[in-house]
């Protein structure tokens, strides 16, 4: 495999297309159970606080990086093609389950927040 900078720019700048697909397709019922558990065991594995390599200088790093890349592109590869294109689509056109959940989840935190202001402004000592 060559693995030029420009090879290595290509793939990092794909993760998160990657990463925003292998959600919408962890989410779908269609996509059978077998790959959902072998990515969300690799992703574990990289936030798992046992990291035996992590003394190498920089490796320690880039090994937990590969492993991310290489467990989602082998969860995308073993999902069925029809669907996989599906939420490239909804992706591309920003209707996909991440888009939704993301918008989701400002909303809940913008909500969050404004109320904790005002709890906040209600406690303080009125002027006048």
């Amino acid at each position: 495999m060559n693995l030029s900078l420009s090879h290595v720019r290509t793939l990092v700048a794909e993760v998160p297309l990657h990463a925003k697909l292998a959600y919408c397709l962890v989410r779908d019922e269609r996509v059978p159970a077998a790959p959902k558990v072998a990515v969300v065991g690799a992703l574990g594995l990289i936030v798992s606080p046992l990291d035996l390599p992590a003394w190498i200088p920089v490796i320690g790093e880039l090994d937990m990086l590969a492993l991310g890349i290489l467990a989602v592109k082998t969860f995308v590869d073993a999902c069925p093609d029809e669907v996989v294109a599906e939420h490239r689509e909804a992706i591309r056109t920003r209707t996909s389950v991440w888009d939704h959940d993301r918008r989701a989840g400002f909303e809940v935190a913008r909500d969050g927040l404004g109320r904790l202001v005002q709890n906040w402004r209600s406690r303080l000592p009125k002027a006048g």
